[in-house]
């Protein structure tokens, strides 16, 4: 038996709120071992975008959102809890070397935050292109071409529902995937 102290009220409500989101159907939510030394408590969740012709095993957009909680503060937060998130999607072909990339990348996480009225500060990150290409016996496409954005905010309030539905809008916006009840134009092969 653990003679852990039980984690504060305001973390666990702050947790009940994250677990309630209901995100969209493409989107695969999983929870996670949240690192256990970045703050006295923490807890996180991944996102999977799953497409149409996507390989639900090697998702081309996924995230993970990490809930961190200090009850004495840290300077830096400017609060007692912070957001922390990583955000991955292969690019397309076209989408290589495109110098906005990085800028659009941003607003995906700006923007969603925004349209849930996720209310926060101090928010900082990167937005980071990569390319690795896979030799010999290593599985997986021979290219890679990934975005890749780091960030985190500090949350207003412990209901974080509102930066839950944002972290999903984010994964959504990387997935390329339509707004809500918007259908996608047929895709062109051949």
């Amino acid at each position: 038996m653990s003679d852990a102290p039980a984690p504060p009220q305001e973390f666990q409500q702050a947790v009940a709120s994250l677990r309630a989101v209901r995100p969209r159907p493409e989107l695969l939510l999983s929870p996670l071992d949240a690192p256990p030394r970045l703050a006295p408590y923490t807890w996180a969740f991944s996102v999977e975008a799953v497409t149409e012709d996507g390989d639900p095993s090697e998702p081309d957009t996924s995230g993970r959102l990490i809930l961190l909680h200090d009850p004495a503060g840290q300077d830096a937060w400017e609060g007692t809890f912070r957001l922390v998130c990583f955000v991955q999607a292969r690019l397309e072909p076209e989408q290589l070397g495109d110098e906005m990339l990085p800028v659009v990348g941003w607003s995906w996480l700006t923007e969603a935050l925004e349209v849930a009225g996720a209310e926060h500060v101090a928010l900082g990150g990167t937005v980071t292109q990569t390319s690795s290409v896979r030799f010999g016996d290593i599985a997986g496409p021979r290219r890679d071409d990934d975005v890749e954005l780091r960030a985190s905010w500090t949350p207003v309030g412990t209901d974080l529902s509102r930066h839950a539905e944002a972290f999903c809008g984010l994964v959504a916006s990387a997935a390329g995937l339509p707004p809500v009840g918007v259908l996608p134009l047929a895709t062109r092969r051949g």
